[in-house]
């Protein structure tokens, strides 16, 4: 049997990758030096570390960045991958580059809770860019992935923790007001990240259960315009055989598809599950 080798990546898909974590990084940088910085505003993670190093001891809060992301930079390149050490690399030395010229500029807004809101979803713009083409500027998580192996505890509840002494941190040198439009930009930040990360379009998958899955099957082609897969089971109670349908569609589609499956078998079972992303040209054209 031939082992098939790693295909590697196009010229012009890493010239458009490259391209697109560059735009995150301005959009990241427009957020920290015109919104966020200015108002004394922070963010979670080694971003937020830096900010408040940033307002303690004047140095540029892109060569604090730098320094604190190398040795978890390391330590992707050992556990992700080299692609991910040279994106991210790449990333957090052009925010150190782009961020002295924008600082010249001065605040774009001095209201806080303006800086807090649109810096927040700039911030999650910029920073997801950079994650859904390989990068990050951040190596929370990356110290979470490590840690949780010795530690009892998954990577969201390391991160959650880590924020939770980041912004009880803030409170003391930037004042409780401070910290608490922090926490509101960290939430939308990471709000915006998702949107960015996983896309607009919400997509469900649905497991169907019933004696009727031929007719279902066709049915869902001919009538909501869905390619099926048939996936072979067998009765737990009653040890019988049978086809077991499984289908993505949109949340939009949800109820139709019930109703599709209510006509048929007012009997089935459905199970229906929240998806992340969805690829695939044969999803993208329903027939209505």
């Amino acid at each position: 049997m031939m082992n098939k080798q790693h295909k590697k990546e196009s010229v012009g898909h890493l010239i458009r990758r490259y391209l697109f974590i560059s735009i995150g990084v301005v959009i990241t940088a427009v957020a920290l030096d015109l919104f966020l910085i200015p108002n004394a505003v922070i963010d979670g993670g080694i971003i937020g570390i830096a900010l408040i190093l940033n307002f303690i001891t004047g140095v540029p809060f892109g060569i604090l960045i730098l320094i604190l992301n190398l040795p978890f930079l390391f330590s992707g390149y050992k556990h992700i991958g080299k692609n991910f050490f040279i994106s991210s690399s790449f990333a957090i030395a052009l925010l150190a580059i782009v961020e002295f010229p924008l600082k010249t500029i001065g605040p774009f807004v001095t209201d806080p809770l303006l800086a807090t809101v649109f810096g927040g979803l700039l911030l999650g713009a910029g920073v997801g860019t950079i994650i859904r083409n390989g990068g990050a500027l951040d190596g929370t998580e990356i110290l979470g992935i490590l840690l949780t192996r010795k530690i009892p505890y998954s990577v969201g509840e390391f991160v959650m923790f880590f924020n939770l002494f980041i912004f009880g941190w803030a409170g003391f040198v930037l004042g409780p007001e401070k910290a608490m439009y922090s926490i509101i930009t960290y939430y939308i930040a990471s709000k915006a990240i998702d949107i960015v990360i996983q896309g607009l379009d919400e997509t469900k998958a649905v497991i169907i259960i019933s004696d009727e899955y031929e007719e279902l099957g066709e049915a869902i082609r001919l009538r909501l315009g869905r390619s099926i897969t048939k996936l072979h089971g067998r009765g737990g109670y009653t040890d019988n055989e049978k086809d077991v349908i499984y289908v993505v569609v949109t949340r939009l589609e949800i109820s139709k598809l019930k109703q599709i499956a209510h006509d048929i078998d007012p009997s089935a079972f459905l199970t229906i599950m929240n998806t992340q992303e969805t690829h695939g040209a044969t999803f993208k054209s329903p027939i209505h």
